[in-house]
């Protein structure tokens, strides 16, 4: 049982799958901002561009 405890607390293969996917969710989190913050000035531009037409 010792050896089983000594094995299970150096393993350390779940702590980078927990790495990879924190980093996974800051670059979807940084892709959501930026795809959020470009619709919103799509948004404005295209209105202005309308208001401009009309």
């Amino acid at each position: 049982m010792t050896k089983f405890l000594t094995r299970f607390a150096k393993d350390e293969s779940g702590a980078t799958a927990i790495e990879y996917g924190l980093i996974a969710a800051g670059i979807a989190v940084v892709i959501i901002g930026a795809v959020r913050l470009a619709g919103r000035n799509l948004n404005t531009t295209w209105g202005n561009v309308a208001r401009n037409l009309i």
